[in-house]
């Protein structure tokens, strides 16, 4: 367990909005960015990563997406795409880490 910087795990201010406003619990990434048990914090607020697990994009639910602060797995997808300029393409095989984290 270990202190990390924000910046290593959230990638930029409007996802840091997201999580401090409890809208965002996970964020899934192409890897680990953190392991379970490390803490960050946002605002003097201090975060606790709960799980770190590899998984395919072709496992993510609608219950991943509301956890990443979209409304839906569909939604998810498009803010993906937009996120990355298009050069994204949703691949159900891909390899992902998703960090899952609450406030202490």
């Amino acid at each position: 367990m270990a202190a990390i910087d924000v910046d290593t795990l959230l990638p930029n201010g409007h996802v840091k909005e997201l999580v401090a406003e409890g809208e965002m619990t996970q964020l899934t990434r192409g890897q680990a960015y953190a392991d379970e048990g490390d803490t960050f914090e946002i605002d003097d607020e201090t975060y606790q990563v709960t799980s770190v697990e590899e998984m395919t994009l072709g496992e993510m639910t609608d219950k991943d997406a509301q956890r990443e602060g979209s409304a839906n797995l569909d939604a998810y997808k498009k803010r993906l795409v937009r996120a990355h300029g298009g050069d994204f393409e949703w691949d159900d095989d891909a390899d992902v880490v998703r960090h899952r984290f609450e406030p202490q």
